[in-house]
């Protein structure tokens, strides 16, 4: 992994990153988890799970959850998180890549991909890592995956003022060019986030020749479903955590954006990529 993402989290930024500024996106994202996800008590494997934010709710909805995750600080946030709800512990939280899953062939009924998507600059590591979450799923699961717009760094320079700042806009200039994310001061400006790959909203949609992520069943003749947003331009609005009306606004928002979302013609909706 590289050595700027490996710092970036070592900091702890994502300790309660998802109860803070990032509410919208964690409550959007148990919503679609929620509808999407096959019933309890199927086995999830969260794969870059973090600390676990997501893994623990799950393990608490009755779900067989095991977490792997690169960096060894996310690990021990997570086992921590276990242990703090002992009635519903995760089934494991171990060290892992997304590029050579340990689990074996067909073995969970889910896997999330919540982050190595994007953090997988290389196109060839994103294939690996798509290819690993098929190989462990059993035929008819569920793969969620998320990506990061190539816009997403724009818009949220444009919520917090960060433009205010020639450095910021250089990376946005970068990023809008080849969808490379480099923040060339990790330690003193974390918020500019790390290493990362922004994808292009139309080829995460599967238009486009190459490196698509696109939406489609885990077996193959399912056909492509419906790639919901997580939060977008909204983002912004729930990072005035200590607001009172914070939660309103959250919940406001997502409402909105579930009526934005495309019905699917036919069939139950599976949030699952398939090659990158």
């Amino acid at each position: 992994m590289d050595p700027d993402i490996v710092s970036h989290y070592a900091m702890g930024v994502e300790e309660d990153r998802l109860s803070t500024w990032g509410r919208l996106e964690r409550e959007r994202t148990l919503d679609l988890l929620g509808r999407f996800l096959p019933p309890a008590p199927a086995t999830v494997l969260d794969v870059g799970g973090g600390p676990g934010v997501y893994a623990v709710h799950l393990a608490r909805a009755g779900y067989d959850v095991h977490l792997i995750d690169p960096v060894g600080l996310h690990v021990e946030q997570a086992r921590a998180a276990s242990a703090a709800q002992p009635d519903a512990p995760l089934g494991s939280a171990e060290l892992g890549d997304a590029r050579a899953l340990a689990a074996g062939d067909r073995s969970v009924d889910a896997v999330l991909l919540l982050g190595p998507l994007y953090h997988l600059v290389d196109a060839k590591d994103r294939r690996r890592a798509l290819r690993e979450a098929r190989r462990v799923l059993r035929p008819g699961g569920v793969l969620a995956a998320a990506a990061i717009s190539r816009f997403g760094a724009t818009i949220d320079g444009l919520a917090t003022e960060a433009f205010r700042d020639p450095g910021f806009e250089a990376i946005v200039e970068a990023d809008q060019r080849r969808g490379h994310h480099r923040n060339p001061d990790v330690t003193d400006r974390p918020e500019w986030f790390t290493t990362a790959y922004f994808h292009l909203p139309g080829r995460a949609r599967g238009r486009g020749p190459r490196r698509r992520l696109r939406a489609r069943g885990a077996r193959r003749g399912r056909g492509r479903r419906p790639l919901p947003g997580r939060s977008g331009p909204l983002a912004g609005g729930p990072r005035a955590a200590g607001s009172p009306h914070a939660r309103d606004r959250a919940r406001g928002v997502r409402t909105l954006l579930a009526r934005r979302e495309p019905t699917p013609a036919r069939g139950r909706p599976r949030l699952s990529p398939a090659r990158a």
